[in-house]
């Protein structure tokens, strides 16, 4: 199970209502996984607001250096290190070792644990896998925005289970070389061949895509296809003549996510300029064109399951 908090909604200067851009997922299975996605301003604030431990974060994904979407991470790392933390953390992002040595080298204050940075590629239309956990993995793509920017997917690893039947047919018994079937496509019982396929049925893992600030883009098409979620930039009801400023209004993001063939779709990063009014008609016209669509506040939870 997938849970994700929206800690920041707002795009561009924040609101009393809408803090800058953060989202946490919590991927649970025997362990719970932690990935904080962008870290406006006062995200360790809405982390302790919502009840997420930020020393349970081993890795945060920035989708470009805007400061409504980085500037957190100083007084969120230095508040890791005042708590003693030890392990590594690693940031991910366009140019990350060029951003996040600066943010190190800022101020005077020592920290207790090692930051890693890794560079995200943000030219091209290739998807890249940045991340390889035990059950999960963190997909990356470029997407169009003013200044280098990616979109992030977290991808649940597809599982196989066993048919005991077509075990059985094949003249098969259950063991520990299953489990070497399982982890390599492939393996031998007896002296017999034995492929996944064969034995076992598979079941697709949890897909969610977070764009970051982004035009829509064929690129987040092509990594939002058939997943389960979509979290899109919503920032305008419409685009003005310049074009939004390389942002997207809820229609074009609407029609992104019908493309994509996605399950729900979430808009984020809202202007400051709407209100509650405003809200209801962006919601509105996003759902006759994408029925399953919402608007993302701040502390907004969603369990997303297969």
């Amino acid at each position: 199970m997938l849970q994700i908090t929206f800690l920041g909604t707002v795009s561009g200067i924040p609101t009393k209502d809408r803090n800058h851009s953060a989202i946490v997922f919590e991927y649970y299975t025997d362990k719970k996984e932690t990935f904080l996605f962008d870290c406006g301003e006062g995200t360790q604030k809405q982390l302790m607001m919502s009840d997420v431990s930020f020393m349970d974060i081993d890795n945060i994904f920035i989708t470009h250096w805007h400061a409504d979407h980085f500037a957190g991470l100083i007084p969120l790392i230095q508040t890791m290190s005042m708590e003693k933390r030890k392990k590594e953390l690693t940031i991910f992002g366009p140019e990350a070792e060029r951003f996040v040595e600066d943010i190190i080298d800022l101020g005077y204050f020592g920290l207790r644990f090692p930051v890693n940075a890794v560079n995200v590629p943000f030219e091209g239309s290739e998807i890249t896998k940045i991340f390889e956990g035990e059950e999960s993995e963190i997909l990356s793509i470029p997407t169009l925005h003013t200044v280098p920017s990616v979109a992030y997917c977290f991808k649940e690893k597809d599982r196989w289970g066993i048919d005991l039947d077509r075990l059985k047919s094949l003249g098969l018994k259950r063991g520990s070389w299953l489990n070497k079937v399982k982890k390599h496509g492939e393996g031998g019982y007896k002296g017999q061949k034995v492929k996944i396929e064969d034995i076992a049925d598979k079941k697709e893992g949890l897909k969610a895509i977070y764009t970051g600030d982004t035009k829509p883009c064929d690129n987040v098409v092509k990594l939002s296809q058939d997943a389960d979620l979509l979290i899109h930039d919503g920032t305008f009801l419409e685009l003005d003549e310049s074009g939004g400023k390389y942002h997207a209004d809820v229609v074009e993001a609407a029609k992104s996510a019908k493309k994509a063939n996605v399950k729900q779709l979430i808009l984020t990063h809202i202007s400051r300029r709407y209100q509650k009014d405003d809200i209801k008609e962006m919601e509105s016209r996003a759902k006759k064109v994408f029925p399953n669509t919402s608007i993302a506040h701040d502390f907004m939870k969603i369990q997303v399951r297969k």
